[in-house]
């Protein structure tokens, strides 16, 4: 019997990202590349400057690389029209925000379904039901953004995320603009939903704690993965960061 082909969500290969031009370029990324398989939790680690950010807004085609290849789902996104790649867009990808990004005048559920309003498409009310449920919104579907706690707004921020079934999510410091307790309670929610609903998810952090919740994570420095390793202990990440110099 042949066993199944993992097909992997995102392929990046050799990506180059350059800011500028002559003696004032900025090189932020030196050749990249990185798979993305199904169902799994990557965190991306580095220093402010070492190219994560822009490394994430290439692979969620928000920003274009100067030249290599990109791959979601098996398309190319690097030459795609912007109509098109809205459209792959909407499809495939979902984003958590480290300011949530709500609109104010929406609330909390439709703040949720916005991505299905977008692209036309009517909810699962049942996946829905489980999601906010999960999620712990059934309460508050009725609030917007200004009466509910960041932790709150954050929620909303993932119910949005994953409600339309994304091929992938992509989180930019979820945690960055929470306290301690929240962070914690964030992180569970990110991690349950991989375990939960085989949502694949890649995660931008600072945070060693956030990181250890991760399958996998990739640690970036002057825009080259430097190393990579397999789940691992906040402690074992605070060794390998003083080890690689990320500080």
């Amino acid at each position: 019997m042949v066993g199944t082909v993992i097909r992997e969500v995102v392929q990046a290969e050799d990506v180059v990202r350059v800011y500028g031009e002559g003696d004032t370029a900025v090189q932020a990324l030196r050749g990249v590349s990185v798979h993305i398989e199904p169902g799994q939790l990557t965190a991306v680690m580095g220093p402010s400057g070492s190219g994560k950010s822009t490394l994430m807004h290439i692979l969620a085609g928000l920003d274009r690389p100067t030249s290599g290849s990109v791959r979601i789902d098996g398309t190319e996104i690097t030459t795609l029209g912007d109509d098109a790649l809205t459209r792959l867009r909407r499809q495939h990808i979902g984003f958590i925000f480290q300011f949530f990004n709500l609109l104010p005048m929406l609330t909390a559920r439709d703040n949720i379904l916005l991505p299905l309003t977008i692209a036309g498409a009517k909810p699962d009310h049942r996946f829905f039901e489980d999601l906010v449920e999960r999620i712990g919104l059934t309460d508050r579907l009725g609030h917007r953004p200004a009466e509910l706690s960041g932790g709150q707004q954050q929620r909303v921020a993932i119910a949005r995320a994953l409600v339309s079934r994304p091929t992938v999510v992509f989180a930019d410091e979820p945690t960055g603009n929470l306290d301690s307790k929240t962070s914690q309670e964030i992180l569970s929610l990110m991690r349950s939903s991989v375990e939960d609903y085989g949502q694949t998810l890649v995660m931008v952090t600072h945070d060693p704690r956030a990181a250890s919740l991760a399958d996998r994570v990739l640690y970036l420095a002057d825009g080259q993965i430097v190393k990579e390793t397999g789940r691992a202990s906040q402690h074992e990440i605070l060794q390998y960061i003083e080890t690689l110099d990320l500080k």
